[in-house]
């Protein structure tokens, strides 16, 4: 995995400041990391429980794949501040009444 640098004048110009995108890609990331969380927990639960047996590495196989899978796919904060600049997050500030 190589690093690429951000631009961060590109990133401060899709808000009103840089630490204004900066937040809002960190809380996207956070909501991303909780959709990919749910989504694990879902496809290994559908495995049937493991047994007290810490030898027995039956249906680890599949469970291996989907966890190798989870790995290879881009970390949410890349994601994040790829749709930030790509001008793919709405968001709003919150009203005092809320």
């Amino acid at each position: 995995m190589s690093i690429k640098p951000v631009d961060l004048r590109i990133l401060k110009a899709k808000a009103n400041n840089l630490y204004e995108a900066v937040i809002v890609s960190a809380k996207e990331a956070r909501r991303i990391n909780e959709e990919n969380k749910t989504e694990f927990t879902n496809l290994i639960s559908t495995f049937a429980p493991a047994t007290d047996d810490d030898f027995d590495e039956r249906d680890n196989q599949e469970q291996e794949k989907i966890s190798l899978e989870f790995e290879k796919r881009n970390k949410p904060h890349v994601v994040a501040v790829n749709k930030m600049v790509d001008d793919k997050i709405d968001y709003r500030f919150k009203n005092k009444e809320e």
